[in-house]
């Protein structure tokens, strides 16, 4: 080309600029780690505290695959912004703002369907060493104690941030909606609706129902406490035979009906503020656990003879309580913390006369009741056993075993189909999940 045709060519490229050039997300990803002046992508602060800088510099090395991190924070940035868009339209649920003394509480609205996911893929079955009853772990999600049920075929649990629903022939996670308990509370089952605690603060205790299968919110009713809520709640929600919702709020417990969010009745305690309730299977009886972090008191009332008390008692020793589960012969609960942990049983509901069952739990793990498949479980980290709901006697039990000394958790069992499944942690191999057992026939509830 000559010096002619340059000069003509350069007066056209003035004339006619070529399109501008469309900017990538993964572009854009790269601009963010590579130069270190630009904004960081995902840091939050907490607590109020600024993030505090990183030492040091981003290794060019790392770009790249910073980059293709990055391009996931972006388009996640990006789906955020239309949530929240979404989410601008929809009020928020009511966690406070209403007098305690009210005594009506907001019946169940529509809400936006929560987030749900997609099947995920079966993990692979991997088998628990020397673990109780042919023990096989098929879910490595991290869920939290306290947590498992299971009704109509399927299992639920909170994970991390998370309410799920698992399929027990696989042990995938078939639905989740966005939730972090407020207190140690499993879900509860009423019908086609999960119900869990969403806030227990002030004088106001606020419920989420979310449908069974797609866990799709339905509804949320705010429950006015009388007087302040507990400060060492354990298990204020639970249901009862007529399928009413009951929940320890302040110095009463409230009967709500959850298909209209009416307040049904309000029993009032005769001393110190509810901590957690149960509901015996028959419906006759209401137990109330009245706690504190040193002492624990157990309320009885006959719900079939105008709420009148039938019994009150005392822990002697062992400090706070809860997580009651009531059945047909007495009621059930945990007492201790940290190192020594146990689970109780009350016939009729007097504590002088409280059995210690199982070997209890220590170092942050658990050992709670579960009533699940006609029978009493009471899981820990050095027995597991299932025990008789009319007189708390051992039907079976087996040993938790320690991998190298340091001890494994088994938790709050509950029976899907043929099998028991139940809550795992070992923290020697770093294994959690959700764990499947074929209990012996004694534990079937058939002899109890």
């Amino acid at each position: 080309m000559n010096n002619e045709e340059r000069r003509l060519a350069d007066i056209l490229h003035r004339i006619t600029p070529e399109p501008p050039r469309r900017v990538t997300v993964e572009q854009v990803a790269y601009r963010l780690v590579s130069e270190p002046s630009g904004p960081r992508l995902g840091r939050q602060t907490r607590r109020g505290r600024e993030p505090r800088p990183r030492r040091g510099g981003l290794s060019r090395a790392f770009a790249p695959a910073l980059a293709a991190a990055a391009v996931v924070v972006v388009a996640g940035a990006s789906a955020g912004i239309a949530v929240l868009a979404n989410s601008h339209h929809n009020p928020p649920s009511a966690s406070g703002g209403t007098p305690a003394s009210s005594s009506v509480s907001s019946a169940p609205v529509s809400s936006s369907p929560s987030q749900t996911s997609s099947p995920e893929p079966t993990t692979p079955v991997t088998g628990v060493a020397v673990g109780p009853w042919d023990a096989q772990l098929i879910n490595h999600q991290t869920l939290n104690q306290l947590s498992l049920d299971s009704a109509d075929g399927s299992l639920y649990a909170y994970g991390t941030g998370t309410l799920d629903r698992i399929d027990p022939a696989t042990g995938a996670i078939v639905a989740t909606a966005r939730y972090t308990p407020p207190l140690p509370n499993p879900p509860v089952i009423v019908g086609n609706t999960v119900w869990v605690v969403w806030s227990n603060s002030g004088g106001n205790v606020v419920l989420h129902g979310y449908d069974a299968q797609t866990l799709a919110q339905t509804a949320s009713v705010l429950v006015p406490a009388t007087g302040p809520v507990s400060t060492v709640a354990d298990g204020i929600l639970t249901s009862g035979p007529n399928g009413h919702l009951y929940v320890a709020a302040g110095v009463t417990v409230v009967e709500v009906n959850p298909a209209t969010g009416q307040i049904i009745q309000r029993i009032y305690l005769t001393a110190g503020t509810a901590s957690s309730a149960a509901v015996s299977p028959d419906g006759s009886t209401l137990y109330v656990g009245v706690g504190s972090s040193a002492s624990f008191k157990l309320l009885v009332y006959n719900l079939a003879a105008n709420n009148t008390v039938e019994g009150s008692s005392s822990l002697t020793s062992g400090g706070a309580g809860g997580d009651l589960v009531a059945t047909s012969g007495g009621v059930w609960g945990i007492t201790g913390s940290g190192m020594s942990e146990w689970t109780w049983f009350a016939p009729h509901g007097d504590l002088s006369r409280a059995v210690r069952v199982g070997g209890g739990g220590g170092g942050g793990f658990v050992s709670a009741p579960s009533y699940s498949g006609g029978v009493v479980w009471v899981g820990g980290t050095r027995t597991l056993t299932c025990a008789s709901p009319a007189n708390g006697q051992a039907l079976a039990t087996a040993d938790v075993p320690a991998d190298h000394g340091v001890a494994e958790l088994f938790t709050s069992p509950v029976v899907a189909g043929d099998h028991a499944y139940s809550l795992y942690v070992n923290n020697q191999s770093q294994q959690s999940g959700l764990v499947r057992m074929t209990p012996p026939a004694a534990c079937s509830g058939l002899s109890s």
